[in-house]
């Protein structure tokens, strides 16, 4: 049972990884090219289940992946209509460097951080960040903090609980924070600092547990997107629905708090 749950997920977070084709710019104005933190992948899907319901013959064509990384390519001319980053600044900064307008960038979601081990694991995840510097934890996955928010945010409540330096050598870095996930479900590390959103996922949260992380013990995780300057009205229109109560409900669901300052 174990074996075709792992398979199972392992086939989804291949899919997180890959390359979603991003829009062509002559296309119909129904189609949205997004690019998203690799943390929005099981609530994102299912908002744009909804989205399209409601708005028959339009196309949300995603990728997910890290943060800094979906920087990088727009400014190098990746074709995205709307860009969500697990961390509004970055959001911001493509506005500032006139890649959108900055009227345009919109708080969508505030991110929470866990820690997870897959159940037979030496980890105990209810010890919290501070537990895994025990000896038989030989390994924890976290996203590489050089351009994924919930790395730097896994490092940050590391240095909080006094164990960075400890860790340091067991640490074991994914391109982003589902491939951080994936690396804890199908042991190749004993634990995780993971997105909460991807826990509650169902491929993890039937294979483990987890325990959250103290929000104070690391910046808080605001989420932003932008409708980049490339896109139509309907991308806007998607970037309403994300944010309206319908698109906060599943949000919810998947642990996201409100975005800052509401809620």
């Amino acid at each position: 049972m174990l074996r075709r749950f792992a398979l199972a997920f392992f086939l989804v977070m291949v899919a997180i990884t890959g390359c979603g084709a991003p829009g062509d710019p002559n296309d119909e104005s129904q189609t949205v090219a997004v690019a998203a933190a690799a943390d929005l992948k099981f609530a994102l899907d299912e908002i744009i289940n909804a989205f399209e319901a409601e708005h028959d013959g339009w196309q949300i064509s995603v990728s997910y992946g890290s943060s800094g990384n979906f920087v990088q390519q727009i400014r190098n001319g990746a074709p995205f209509d709307v860009y969500l980053s697990a961390d509004i600044t970055l959001a911001e900064a493509l506005a500032d460097s006139g890649f959108a307008d900055p009227a345009d960038v919109f708080g969508y979601a505030t991110g929470r951080l866990v820690v997870w081990a897959a159940d037979g694991s030496p980890a105990d995840p209810t010890a919290g960040v501070s537990g895994l510097v025990r000896d038989d934890v030989k390994t924890v996955a976290i996203a590489n903090p050089q351009h994924a928010p919930y790395g730097q945010a896994a490092e940050a409540a590391m240095r909080t609980a006094g164990v960075l330096e400890e860790l340091k050598g067991k640490l074991v870095l994914g391109e982003n924070i589902a491939q951080a996930a994936e690396f804890a479900q199908t042991g190749n590390a004993d634990a995780g600092i993971i997105a909460l959103a991807l826990a509650l996922s169902p491929g993890l949260s039937e294979l483990g547990t987890f325990s959250e992380v103290p929000l104070d013990d690391f910046p808080r995780l605001n989420q932003g997107g932008v409708v980049l300057s490339r896109a139509s009205e309907s991308a806007h229109i998607f970037a309403d629905f994300l944010t309206s109560p319908a698109g906060q409900e599943i949000l919810s669901r998947y642990g996201f708090s409100p975005p800052d300052g509401e809620g």
